[in-house]
């Protein structure tokens, strides 16, 4: 029965015309245009050193060297070209546009002011962020190994701390763990490539409309089909399953037509990353046709309200995961950080960040494993959903 409903629901797919454009077609079509659009971006836009100012209201050391750093003159990729200005002087650079943002030294937390959202205020807020994280756990480290040295002694009589050890085992610790933000826009940034990061994600989470037509032929309140199959005494689960494997598969025919296409024709080069992205691309589309298979199940409804309810969702995940424009990602990641933690959306594209952005791969199978648990959660929904239903009346 698991193969027979494979081959069913495998070929119902293909026949879809509609379907067949927007899964298959419709990202060649939006690749092309990308392509002609973005094609020399790269020669005309560089990301340029970004200029700022800083503001001493108080002392804080680390912030100021960790800038001083990425500012060096020495360094041909310094990120940014710093200046030390007062409060008021600072505002007027700002206000005639003479410097992307000013930051304002603070003991807790240094806080960032720009004028608008773009691409170098974006990586200004994100460098002092991860400036910031780096300092807490250097303080959470020192903290520890102090009172580890203090342990042991009898109420009143303390241990004093190897100062110069504790140093040492801090900085190994960093030079271990550390995952540096650097200025590669010379040799690497290319505005093309992130569309072509998101025309990937998108398709991947658009097959969730395969996973709902596949399932919607197996429920029986679609069609003549799914009352037959509704009386059966085969397992729900093998009908969610088989029907799951026969989207992926077409899912993952689109995916390699749209690499082949984009990698041949439009000659995009993925780089060494291509493996990478592709597995990326192969747990995303997972997660979109689990998706699309949960709505089909747990709502009540027409297939085209279905559908719609189904794009509803995709387009807001893409919009507050920062396909639409990377500052709403921050925002959301600042103010609200369980939302993008359950969004799928958030997740692929945060996986291609983390690819394009940072030196290890720690974040990136962080989203891999995000993902397959966001699948797997919303199978195991579909298979309970799918159980639950009855019908007074077919």
């Amino acid at each position: 029965m698991f193969y027979h409903n494979f081959k069913y629901a495998f070929k119902t797919l293909f026949r879809d015309k509609m379907l067949i454009f927007w899964t298959f077609a419709f990202p060649i079509i939006l690749g092309t245009f990308f392509n002609m659009a973005f094609s020399n971006i790269e020669n005309s836009e560089k990301l340029d050193i970004i200029s700022i100012a800083i503001v001493e209201k108080e002392e804080n050391e680390i912030m100021k060297q960790a800038f001083e750093t990425l500012s060096d003159e020495e360094n041909e990729d310094r990120l940014f070209q710093t200046q030390y200005e007062s409060e008021e002087k600072a505002k007027e650079l700002l206000e005639n546009d003479e410097i992307t943002g000013y930051l304002v030294l603070l003991k807790e937390e240094p806080k960032v002011v720009i004028k608008s959202n773009g691409i170098n205020e974006t990586i200004l807020k994100y460098v002092t962020e991860e400036i910031m994280q780096n300092t807490e756990m250097i303080s959470n480290i020192v903290e520890k190994r102090v009172q580890e040295s203090m342990q042991g002694y009898p109420e009143g009589i303390y241990n004093m701390p190897n100062v110069e050890n504790i140093y040492e085992d801090v900085m190994k610790m960093l030079e271990d763990n550390q995952v540096e933000f650097k200025n590669i826009s010379n040799s690497n940034l290319s505005y093309t490539m992130i569309e072509f990061y998101t025309l990937i994600a998108m398709t991947c989470l658009y097959g969730g409309i395969l996973g709902m037509t596949a399932i919607n032929h197996n429920l029986a309140n679609m069609g003549n089909v799914g009352k037959r199959t509704s009386i059966t005494p085969t397992s729900k689960g093998k009908i969610i399953f088989s029907s799951l494997m026969a989207s992926y598969l077409a899912q993952l025919i689109g995916l390699a037509i749209l690499f082949v296409y984009t990698i041949f024709v439009l000659k995009v080069d993925y780089g060494t990353n291509l493996p990478l992205i592709v597995l990326l691309s192969l747990t995303g589309s997972l997660a979109g046709l689990s998706l699309g298979i949960a709505v089909a199940t747990l709502i009540k409804a027409n297939e085209n309200a279905k559908i719609g309810i189904l794009i509803a969702v995709t387009m807001l995940g893409c919009f507050l995961s920062g396909m639409m424009g990377i500052t709403m990602k921050y925002m959301i990641d600042k103010n609200v950080p369980i939302v993008n933690l359950v969004n799928p959306a958030s997740m692929i594209t945060d996986g291609f960040y983390a690819l394009y952005y940072y030196d290890t791969l720690d974040r990136y199978f962080l989203n891999i494993v995000s993902l397959l648990i966001f699948s797997g959660v919303m199978i195991i929904l579909s298979i309970n959903g799918l159980r639950k239903q009855k019908y007074e009346a077919l």
